[in-house]
């Protein structure tokens, strides 16, 4: 039987800021985007923030409301980043399958050790804590799943145990959960659950799969599987790299975009960044995927194909430019955008060339995004732009490459 550890940092981002200020350990600490720039939501609270309900995604001004003593700093992630090296290689002392879930989350398979996986996970926590400064809550268990769900279980800096059977096993321990405590179950999927009389991880596992399937679609025979505990996948190497299925950027804009012009500047400075990143990378791609949100928070995601496989910045803005005019008419206006390519290819790899383009001109767009990249690199992002990005500077001094958050990866 296999042997997985989940670890979760607590509250990551806002443990390292109470390191880096410890004049704010004692009070109440929440990191946000920066408000002025309309990104400013909850991205992480600290325990003291936890007790007057603060959550996460809750906007600054909800918070300040809930607590109005919170104390609120902007997010500095490369010292996040800095961290999340350092427990990730802590880890690594254990075992050579580490697998990243996000910056604060791994799994450790520690399978054939010579101690129990609790006695692991005890020597890690107390590590970390007096190593690191901050905190872990550990799950131990056989699968993935559920050593996942027991780092949720209990917080902060806490060790659960979910056994196939027994006093702690995951029919005591789990089955009574409500069904949104599951991985993947989100509020869309809760609410079809429970459209369908089922309110527990047990009622997942107890219903026909075939029930679930026509309800869920192909996800209700993996949430079936994950709530019977059969979960098999396994945990990847510690320097095992996932496949990049797709590269993408989105922002909320400065200001709400009125009209085609303000569109026509975002959408270049995320097509840069996204075909900057794509170009450094090795790949290129066939689609291109735009999301708009606009002022009532209403959103929708529309793609298209692009006629060959390209890095080109251009060719990634002209067709988020194409499926924008094709699918908005600015009844309300916009309040984020975002740019996203798919469909990738490693920039070696042979593909078929239109017989009726003009393929010498990729050759020399490609060759010129790839001198602006360097150009860019050494002196910086706003070293060289389009000149009508220069209509509106509040509007577009935005860098989206070097400012990205960086969010959980997929667990598929």
């Amino acid at each position: 039987m296999r042997t997985i550890l989940h670890s979760d940092c607590n509250g990551f981002y806002a443990s390292v800021e109470s390191l880096l200020h410890p004049e704010y350990r004692d009070k109440p600490l929440a990191v946000a985007g920066d408000a002025e720039n309309r990104h400013g939501i909850i991205l992480a609270k600290n325990e003291l923030a936890k007790k007057y309900f603060v959550k996460t995604g809750d906007a600054i001004w909800q918070a300040k409301n809930k607590c109005p003593e919170l104390v609120v700093i902007e997010p500095h992630f490369d010292q996040y980043m800095k961290f999340s090296k350092l427990t990730k290689a802590m880890y690594a002392e254990y075992t050579d399958r580490v697998e990243s879930f996000g910056l604060d989350e791994a799994w450790l398979d520690v399978t054939g050790c010579n101690r129990s996986g609790y006695e692991i996970a005890k020597e890690i926590n107390e590590r970390i804590k007096y190593e690191l400064g901050i905190t872990v809550s550990i799950g131990v268990s056989f699968n993935k799943i559920f050593a996942k769900l027991g780092s949720d279980y209990k917080k902060p800096d806490a060790i659960t145990k979910i056994d196939i059977d027994g006093y702690d096993g995951y029919k005591n321990k789990v089955w009574p959960l409500p069904c949104e405590d599951l991985l993947y179950v989100g509020r869309a999927t809760k609410k079809h659950l429970h459209t369908i009389g089922i309110y527990t991880i047990g009622d997942i596992a107890n219903c026909p799969v075939e029930i679930l399937n026509s309800n869920l679609g192909k996800m209700g025979e993996v949430l079936h599987t994950f709530a019977n505990g059969l979960d098999s996948s396994p945990v990847a190497q510690f320097d095992e790299r996932p496949d990049v299925k797709s590269i993408g950027n989105s922002t909320t804009t400065p200001r709400d975009l009125e009209n085609y012009s303000d569109v026509k500047m975002i959408v270049q400075i995320l097509s840069d960044s996204v075909g900057r990143r794509m170009r450094e990378l090795g790949f290129r791609c066939k689609t291109v995927t735009i999301s708009i949100r606009d002022k009532d928070l209403f959103s929708f995601t529309r793609q298209g194909q692009l006629k060959n496989f390209s890095s080109c910045t251009g060719d990634i803005r002209d067709k988020a430019l194409e499926l924008f005019r094709n699918n908005y008419n600015f009844r309300k206006p916009i309040r984020s955008i975002g740019v996203s390519v798919s469909g990738l290819i490693g920039d070696n790899s042979p593909f078929q060339l239109s017989f009726f383009e003009d393929n010498n001109k990729d050759i020399r767009d490609e060759k010129l995004d790839k001198t602006l990249d360097s150009l860019k690199n050494r002196f910086g992002n706003y070293a060289v732009r389009p000149a009508f990005l220069m209509k509106d500077k509040n509007l577009t001094l935005l860098n989206p490459k070097d400012d990205h958050i960086i969010h959980p990866v997929g667990f598929f």
